[in-house]
């Protein structure tokens, strides 16, 4: 969502006259889009803040700002106490940003957090200045209504409003007219989208018609808002991605109550053995959430058991970080020692590891289709791309190119990487013959 709203920003800013650079010492205005799920997300905003403080020094006319979540919640600290910031605005203020550059060149701090009940940015077609030229993300809309115990969401970014369907439509097209091939649609609540009556399952009925050889993922989706229908759509249409994000954050019902997660485990794991069932191969990821308030030992077990059951191929997994002016901070005591949040956290990870291998494990054999992203870290001798179960893949170069689909044989693996045997150049649509024939 940062990523999206980064170059959102990028589009404001030059279509009033400016141009991105590269480097902080080149720049006469700095924008630090910011988190505030995690507390240490904001400790880094901190640092880089401070860094930017002796920039400030050598360069008179610097002028710095915070964007986003983090802007919202701490601006009287971040411009008043700690004089860090010429800047600050929310994550629907970023139209208003011409203007506020222009108050501190009067000498003036400029603020604009005002949420709005409106602004999607449906009419700002988003500048991606440092992307890869394969993959996008396209916002579909913004805010939150679920108030999760948990989670400063609804308060930084307002309420749910969705973006008009021929907006995300036109800016599909373009994407695949510039030889996009993948593309992500982006919402807290993904899939509660409703646009006059076209709903999230309609969005991706007709996303996936735009262009049939660009993949389309989306995130994040709430487990309260799944309908079966979507799942027989995307059983259905090959460019619709065998990949779910569906966060459960515990594996226990009482937990779940507490953080306002409306659905109980059992509840939860009927949605997944649907998934399962509808959905050939499909990968799934979730997010958890160790040592929130209250939890017990046999508690913690739960999510440990739900984990094991489920058998995730990613998960994102986190020690619970008290946020201001959410529920859980006015209404529970943040009581589980930090220790044993670590050790929680720590058991998760060990035994998530040790799922994902074993799944990546039983991909040795298998034939898939893979977009190729670019060149792999291990070595400029191989390329590295994602199977469309959002697997990575890594392989040797031959004369393939990103931005192409290649089909790959597996023959090796870790926890979190695929190795693979290049088989030859494909597409969507041939790899889904060979599949149906096979």
């Amino acid at each position: 969502m940062n990523v999206s709203d980064s170059e959102i920003v990028n589009s404001i800013l030059m279509e009033d006259g400016m141009q991105p650079v590269h480097e902080p010492e080149s720049a006469d205005v700095i924008l630090v889009n910011t988190c505030a799920i995690r507390d240490n997300a904001e400790e880094r905003v901190w640092n880089r803040l401070k860094e930017f403080r002796h920039l400030k020094k050598s360069n008179k006319r610097l002028k710095v700002g915070v964007l986003g979540c983090m802007a919202e919640r701490i601006r009287e600290k971040i411009m008043d106490q700690e004089k860090l910031v010429d800047i600050v605005a929310g994550p629907d203020a970023y139209r208003d940003l011409p203007n506020l550059i222009n108050e501190v060149d009067d000498g003036r701090g400029a603020i604009n957090v005002q949420l709005s009940k409106e602004e999607t940015y449906a009419d700002v077609t988003p500048v991606r200045t440092d992307d890869n030229g394969v993959s996008a993300f396209v916002t579909i809309m913004r805010g939150c209504d679920n108030m999760c115990a948990f989670c400063v969401v609804p308060f930084t970014r307002g309420r749910e409003r969705s973006r008009p369907v021929e907006s995300i439509l036109s800016e599909l097209k373009h994407l695949s007219k510039q030889g996009y091939k993948e593309v992500t649609l982006l919402g807290q609540n993904v899939n509660s989208y409703q646009f006059e009556d076209v709903s999230f399952t309609d969005l991706m009925d007709k996303a996936s018609r735009v262009d049939p050889e660009m993949r389309i993922r989306f995130s994040s989706p709430h487990p309260k808002d799944f309908p079966v229908e979507l799942l027989h759509l995307i059983a259905e249409r090959p460019n619709l991605c065998n990949y779910i994000h569906i966060p459960a954050q515990s594996g226990n019902s009482d937990v779940l109550e507490r953080m306002r997660r409306p659905y109980t485990r059992d509840q939860y794991l009927k949605l997944v053995e649907q998934m399962k069932n509808i959905i050939p191969g499909v990968t799934l990821s979730t997010d958890i959430i160790a040592g929130f308030c209250h939890e017990t030992e046999e508690e913690h077990k739960d999510t440990l058991s739900l984990m094991k059951k489920v058998r995730y191929d990613l998960a994102y997994m986190l020690a619970y970080s008290e946020r201001g002016r959410t529920l859980a901070q006015r209404k529970y005591e943040d009581d589980v020692p930090e220790k044993v949040k670590k050790r929680r956290l720590s058991e998760i990870i060990e035994q998530q590891m040790s799922i994902q291998e074993e799944l990546n494990k039983a991909q040795i054999g298998e034939r898939h289709l893979v977009l190729i992203e670019g060149t792999s870290k291990r070595s400029d001798k191989q390329l590295c791309g994602r199977t469309d179960t959002n697997k990575m893949v890594v392989f040797d170069r031959h004369d393939l190119q990103k931005g192409e689909y290649v089909e790959v044989e597996i023959t090796n693996c870790t926890s979190a990487t695929l190795m693979a045997d290049v088989i030859g150049k494909s597409s969507i649509a041939e790899f889904q013959k060979e599949t149906v024939a096979a």
